[in-house]
């Protein structure tokens, strides 16, 4: 028997819908809201609660979670890019850093009083090639 057994595939392998859902996350973190189809928005909505509420318990162990489930690659600086990073410069910086530090800085502290229900999804009708049903899904405020 198959109870309280959670699937989401859409037509893909495991390794495709993690790497999927990882980019995913890290544009909801980045931009606050994405537009995507209403199966992957439900799934992200799982995953992006559980971001938030690592961030909140803000421990080593929880940022080292968040990397792994985020897939971040923190590739070492160069001499020359950690001068620039030093001025304000975050052109040597890789999106997934920005990530983590909005993840545990700006989000933690919007949503350290809220237990829980962190985003949305807000339904916006059918996509015009295949009549997928489309929506987007944000951090509330």
């Amino acid at each position: 028997m198959r109870h309280a057994k959670h699937t989401f595939k859409v037509g893909r392998t495991g390794s495709h819908r993690s790497c999927m859902i990882a980019n995913m996350l890290k544009s909801l973190i980045e931009n606050g809201r994405i537009s995507t189809t209403v199966v992957k928005a439900k799934e992200l909505k799982r995953h992006a609660d559980r971001m938030v509420t690592l961030a909140k318990k803000n421990t080593l162990a929880s940022k080292r979670n968040a990397i792994a489930a985020l897939k971040v690659s923190f590739n070492p600086l160069t001499t020359k890019e950690a001068r620039a990073a030093k001025k304000g410069d975050k052109s040597s910086y890789s999106r997934d850093r920005e990530v983590i530090g909005k993840l545990f800085g700006e989000l933690r502290e919007r949503f350290s009083v809220r237990n829980g229900g962190y985003t949305r999804i807000i339904r916006t009708g059918d996509r015009i090639g295949d009549s997928a049903p489309t929506c987007y899904i944000e951090y509330i405020q």
